[in-house]
């Protein structure tokens, strides 16, 4: 017979005995659909993370105020703004490694548009600002030297902010009120994802002397944190290295003691956990793994009780001319539909899963053609592998005695 033949025959075997055809590929089933799963959730995972990391900009380095201490109690981070204007200029001037740099201060109000508001944080800033996080304009312009200077009420809107506000209006050249203060909006950023784009931008100047300055305390020269942009991934090291002990020298901070600042790549966090959700994505393929050999395994016991059940049928087939070989690849064509039908079956049942669970639980899934047609061929492989004895066994039996077998 030739393969399609063999594999018609197959199918009508298995439909002979169709509860024991879907028990027998339950455990390929279970085995794709978990292997779909964990790696739809883990892809879906990784690729946030990887959108976290574009967000904040490639070579970018955070600089943020140490924790301060009141009647011997440490607070939390950023209770106390140790870190200034004077340290961004000292950074730019001294350590060549960086391209650029930004202090902000930044705080939450609520933005008036004629009937429309919306609650958002309001970030001072600097061009640099833009320039570190690799922030496109989709509209309008940057602010101008002037108005950095001078305090302008001028403003840059994220996405979000500029669709809440204008709908489909032009918001450039509009006005707005912030805690009651009109801006007007010169520019308009591009999407970089929700949770970047829910803010409005001010001049650093503005800030301070409008809403935020009251949030450094007696120093009006503080910033809440400090974004600088290194050269290249090479100048991440040496930028870091240098920066701290710039902004020692500049804190007058002795040796031996503890910082009031902290420097740190977001980018290098985000890729540690992408590193480790990785991991974990990993180890949990592995377990689902188990449960498809534990299919194979299944497939196997049952393809030998079958064999043990047809000792007749082979007998007669083998009595009117059929090959061992054909006996062999009729009886391994079967343990393959098995394994292919619970594959595909599995992979549907996978796909719903991980809707289902971007859908309800709020998570990010990818599913990956090519986790797919992994799955399904390890399965194939699977069936092929565990399917070989029952089916090599039923090849030997000799027709004689297989047909005296009641």
């Amino acid at each position: 017979m030739n393969l399609s033949q063999t594999l018609l025959v197959a199918l009508r075997s298995l439909r002979l005995n169709p509860m024991r055809s879907f028990l027998t590929m339950l455990g390929i089933v279970i085995g794709v659909a978990s292997v779909v799963t964990v790696l739809a959730i883990g892809s879906g995972a990784q690729g946030r993370v990887a959108d976290q990391i574009r967000a904040v900009g490639a070579n970018v380095l955070m600089i943020n105020p140490g924790t301060a201490r009141k009647d011997g109690v440490r607070l939390k981070a950023g209770t106390r703004l140790t870190l200034t204007e004077g340290d961004v200029d000292a950074i730019l001037a001294q350590v060549p490694q960086v391209r650029a740099a930004a202090g902000s201060l930044s705080g939450s109000a609520q933005v008036v548009r004629e009937s429309r508001n919306w609650n958002t944080t309001i970030n001072g800033t600097t061009n640099g600002h833009f320039l570190v996080r690799d922030w496109g304009l989709a509209a309008g312009r940057y602010f101008n030297g002037t108005e950095q200077i001078t305090a302008a009420k001028v403003a840059i809107l994220g996405s979000v902010v500029a669709r809440e506000m204008f709908g489909r209006d032009e918001p450039v050249g509009a006005e707005i009120r912030i805690m009651s203060v009109p801006f007007e909006v010169v520019g308009v950023l591009d999407p970089k994802g929700p949770d970047q784009d829910d803010v409005a931008f001010v001049p650093l100047e503005t800030a301070k002397l409008r809403f935020l300055g009251s949030a450094s305390g007696v120093n009006r020269d503080a910033v809440a944190y400090i974004v600088a942009k290194a050269e290249s991934d090479e100048a991440m090291v040496r930028a870091k290295r240098e920066i701290e002990e710039l902004v020692r020298q500049r804190h007058r901070i002795a040796a031996g003691d503890e910082d009031d600042f902290k420097v740190s790549d977001p980018a290098a966090a985000m890729d540690a956990q992408r590193g480790a959700t990785r991991t974990i994505a990993l180890l949990l393929t592995s377990v689902a793994g188990v449960s498809l050999l534990v299919g194979g395994i299944s497939i196997m016991n049952i393809m030998t009780v079958t064999v043990a059940e047809r000792t007749r049928e082979i007998g007669i087939r083998r009595a009117v001319g059929a090959r061992g070989v054909d006996i062999r690849l009729q009886f391994l064509s079967e343990a393959l539909v098995l394994c292919l039908l619970g594959g595909l079956a599995g992979v549907a049942v996978g796909t719903g899963i991980s809707l289902t669970v971007a859908r309800s639980a709020g998570w990010v899934t990818r599913v990956d053609p090519q986790a797919i047609v992994l799955s399904v061929g390890f399965s194939a492989l699977v069936g092929l592998f565990f399917g070989y004895y029952p089916a090599h066994r039923a090849s030997r039996l000799d027709p004689v005695d297989a047909l005296k077998m009641e």
